[in-house]
């Protein structure tokens, strides 16, 4: 842990001092003075390094070597979507998140340049962040709404960086609750705190349910947020949503569910509304970082990697979506227009590429970040319906979404939860076709591979689908849902500085079974 932690002693206040923010709605300077009790003690100092917090969400900061694919929640998503089968990353390009499509990285862990350390560094960053704001939890200084602002954005920051690690360093929640997750801490941590043992997953996902309970009613008693990169009750609601599918409790996940709907005032939108996913201000959009210019991280951007006409990223590593998905859509679904099937990237033989993912401003590199939509929120709704046989509610659900998507797409008479044994084996259900509504809405938004883990499905890769032969994974285990391929690996900083754990019992398994 010691390793890790001399990056981050400096606290909440290193996120916060991150460069180039001019926003006065986001303000991230405080003075290189602030003392971790200074954060604590006083709510109007602890929203300056909050956002702080949030700068990091979307800034390019890896502390060696990774900077261009490590550029915040957007990065994290890209990797676990490209380690799928539906969006495919065309060719190698210069690299960035190919050992990602490629399985490649968890023997990297020694390195602090590659994806192990990466997220492992980032999400400790985040809870210590959080950690340090919670600390004056019954003693922060402050308006009561205020301080229950400030507390509830630090609870779900905290839920949700170990829900991340939960989702990357341990295999899914449902059927492996006792195995080993990763430590858990509640207190603001330096280079002198003794490390701590590996939790189980069941007791990371007790502490990520606590503090998600926690967010959720100190922000219903708290003052309403002045920026849509803040965590309000309405995002925490869809976290909680989130974790809920993932743990199989269909209850709580439909009830949050709507609960983020009706608490959001957002409403689904049609496709032209929202066209480019690059604006927070459209009506759908629940959370999000809003981009200016000068905040663009240019090269090291979500952007840089997925709009084609910005020549960068994108044009030599192109994404792609898998015609099989594409299939999926029938001719009068307004959502075919977020991929180009004639596109100058795409030969006989490859997917189609990507347009839902554009740039503002190609001029200056601009693009908000968007991080939840309320389209995803009645996908869960309808899945966990489904789930507990409710499927007239399901069907109303789905219908909210496919109104604005496709007017011929049959709902009524679809019925059952029969999931094929990897995503390929279609059975015609009704969970089935929610599921692959969620494919289609949220590529590129969510990262496929966790819901390929919770759904406990296989997956393969070929040719036909429009993958490059060097991605197609040959004589690896992707049709087994139980593999360790997906499973990261701890980085051997972790291990050299934290004596609770031994590398020959503890590190997460090398290979793939």
């Amino acid at each position: 842990m010691n390793k890790i932690f001399n990056y981050i002693v400096a606290g909440v206040v290193g996120c916060a001092m991150l460069a180039g923010c001019s926003d006065d709605a986001l303000e991230t300077a405080p003075t290189d003075s602030m003392s971790s009790s200074g954060i604590s003690g006083n709510a109007g100092t602890a929203i300056v390094a909050l956002n702080g917090m949030y700068r990091s969400m979307y800034n390019s900061w890896s502390p060696e070597g990774n900077t261009h694919q490590s550029f915040g929640i957007n990065s994290y998503v890209l990797m676990a979507d490209l380690m799928g089968e539906d969006m495919i990353q065309a060719a190698m390009g210069s690299g960035w998140f190919w050992y990602d499509c490629l399985y490649q990285v968890k023997d990297m862990y020694a390195s602090t340049a590659w994806r192990p350390y990466d997220m492992w560094n980032c999400f400790y960053t985040w809870v210590n962040g959080a950690n340090e704001i919670l600390a004056g939890d019954g003693s922060m200084q402050g308006t009561t709404e205020l301080v229950n602002n400030v507390l509830g954005q630090a609870y779900a920051i905290r839920a949700f960086s170990y829900f991340m690690l939960a989702q990357n360093f341990a295999r899914t929640y449902k059927g492996h609750e006792n195995e080993p997750c990763c430590p858990i801490y509640t207190e603001p941590s330096n280079p002198e705190t003794k490390g701590k043992p590996r939790a189980t997953v069941q007791e990371v996902y007790d502490q990520i349910l606590s503090d998600i309970n926690r967010s959720i009613e100190l922000l219903g008693q708290g003052s309403r947020r002045t920026h849509i990169s803040h965590i309000d009750q309405s995002v925490a609601y869809g976290w909680l949503a989130r974790i809920a599918l993932t743990m199989e409790d269909w209850n709580t996940a439909f009830e949050a569910a709507v609960s983020a709907i009706e608490t959001s005032g957002c409403t689904i939108q049609p496709v032209d509304a929202f066209a480019g996913l690059n604006n927070v201000d459209a009506g759908n959009v629940m959370w999000g970082a809003a981009i200016r210019s000068d905040q663009s991280t240019m090269y090291a951007s979500f952007f840089s990697h997925m709009d084609y006409d910005l020549g960068a990223y994108a044009a030599t590593a192109p994404k792609q979506i898998s015609k099989d998905l594409y299939a999926l859509m029938s001719a009068s679904d307004s959502r075919r227009s977020w991929w180009n099937t004639q596109h100058s990237a795409n030969t006989d033989d490859s997917g189609y590429t990507q347009e839902k993912f554009k740039s503002s401003n190609t001029q200056t590199w601009e693009g908000d970040y968007i991080w939840m939509r309320v389209e995803e929120m009645h996908l869960i709704a309808a899945e966990a319906a489904c789930r507990m046989g409710n499927e007239d509610v399901a069907h109303q659900y789905l219908r909210n979404l496919m109104g604005q998507r496709d007017l011929t797409y049959p709902i009524d008479s679809l019925t059952g939860t029969e999931l094929g044994a990897t995503t390929s084996d279609r059975t015609g259900s009704l969970l089935e076709a929610i599921i692959d509504q969620r494919r289609i809405e949220l590529w590129g938004e969510y990262g496929r591979v966790w819901d390929i883990r919770r759904l406990k499905q296989g997956f393969t890769r070929t040719t036909d689908m429009g993958w490059p032969t060097d991605a197609l994974l040959t004589g690896r285990p992707t049709t087994n849902p139980e593999n360790y391929m997906w499973v990261m690996t701890i980085p051997q900083s972790e291990f050299d500085g934290n004596a609770s754990l031994n590398p020959a019992t503890d590190q997460n398994p090398l290979g793939d079974e």
